[in-house]
């Protein structure tokens, strides 16, 4: 670590807590409205010290309103909110030793960069000379040194983002928050930023909340997702769980690609249940299907990279007809006709590009896949 980050990791507050209390931020029960329509339903969430924790869900889930609700910008209607042992419900923003990096920037076009950065500890009365020497230290922790004298006009969309994040972080803030920071960059520098964004994180420990509705986005950075809908958490998990083992269908469907076969419960055993697909028998969880009754329909739930496609003779769990080739560079993705899936259509991913002459459109294929890797839904 540099001398740099690690003054400012030195300097970030810690938060008081009781012995072994290692939680950042804290929502309890939390409910907002606003008119007719329920932002928050309930929501009970624990985000722990220096983890990056990102609030993952469609338009409309409620994301934006909880991270709202640390920064100070609402109230709860009911429930606790809680930075450290501090009950913030009623406490101003400024008082909440919070950062945050706003989806459009929010720079000040007539100042200097080194203005933008500093304005926060300017409005905290700190001494010229430390406001200098953090301004200093943050630029280049972001690698903006040299650029103090600039306008945001004169400055890439990258670099006004590591401008806005530099404003952020000047403050040694107890919580980061990021509300959909890389929405407005290009796909590549989009990539960049987050892995400069996580670098930067792992390397201060600063507890930050992540607002996004892009899964690969949510699946890459994150050390926890909670994936929200209609103003609930649905499920919260490190993101290897979140992608292999959905707790139900919508985040099954909602993180990352997935094909949805139609097959019958076979039987229960213990934790365990086997669901029948043409000649296959796969093995799921059962706690999805509790009281399903034998040979009811269920969806099953299987992603792309794990199915394979073969024209030799033997039990598969469904059979397809190759509609379309998508070369991917490293992949290949097959779309296949298939009467077995719900929508009709599965999609298969193979790795190289041997599969846009093996698999040519219009032949017919068997379908198998990993036995335990599917997951099972009622229909």
């Amino acid at each position: 670590m540099s001398s740099t980050a690690a003054d400012m990791r030195r300097d970030v507050p810690q938060a008081a807590g009781g012995a072994g209390d290692d939680i950042a931020v804290r929502f309890s029960g939390v409910a907002k409205r606003f008119g007719d329509v329920v932002a928050l339903n309930d929501v009970s969430l624990a985000i722990r010290r220096g983890e990056l924790m990102t609030l993952l869900g469609p338009s409309g889930c409620g994301k934006t309103t909880l991270l709202n609700l640390v920064a100070g910008f609402f109230s709860p209607d009911a429930g606790q909110v809680l930075i450290g042992d501090e009950l913030v419900n009623n406490v101003a923003t400024y008082k909440r030793e919070i950062g945050m990096m706003f989806q459009n920037y929010a720079l000040f076009p007539h100042m200097t960069v080194a203005a933008n950065v500093g304005y926060g500890l300017k409005m905290r009365r700190l001494p010229r000379a430390d406001i200098e020497r953090r301004v200093g230290d943050v630029l280049a922790l972001v690698k903006l040194a040299g650029l103090q004298e600039r306008k945001p006009r004169q400055l890439s969309g990258g670099q006004q983002q590591r401008v806005a994040l530099a404003r952020a972080l000047v403050i040694n803030p107890r919580v980061l928050l990021l509300d959909e920071p890389f929405s407005a960059l290009d796909k590549n520098l989009r990539a960049s930023m987050q892995v400069e964004l996580r670098e930067i994180q792992r390397t201060l420990g600063v507890t930050t909340i992540f607002v996004t509705h892009d899964q690969s986005e949510a699946l890459s950075l994150s050390d926890r997702i909670a994936v929200m809908l209609e103003g609930r958490v649905r499920q919260v998990g490190a993101p290897a769980e979140i992608y292999a083992q959905p707790c139900e269908r919508f985040v099954a469907s909602f993180v990352g690609d997935a094909n949805v076969l139609r097959g019958r419960l076979d039987r229960v055993a213990g934790g365990e249940a086997i669901v029948a697909l043409g000649d296959a028998r796969v093995k799921v969880s059962a706690v999805p299907l509790t009281g399903l009754a034998s040979a009811a329909a269920v969806d099953l739930f299987v992603r792309p990279e794990q199915m394979q496609v073969s024209d030799a003779p033997g039990p598969c769990a469904s059979v397809g007809t190759v509609a379309a080739q998508i070369y991917q560079g490293g992949h290949v993705d097959l779309y296949l006709d298939s009467v077995d899936s719900v929508s009709g259509r599965l999609l298969v991913r193979l790795p190289g590009h041997e599969a846009m002459t093996r698999w040519p459109i219009g032949a017919r294929v068997n379908i198998s896949f990993d036995r335990d890797t599917a997951v099972a839904f009622p229909a």
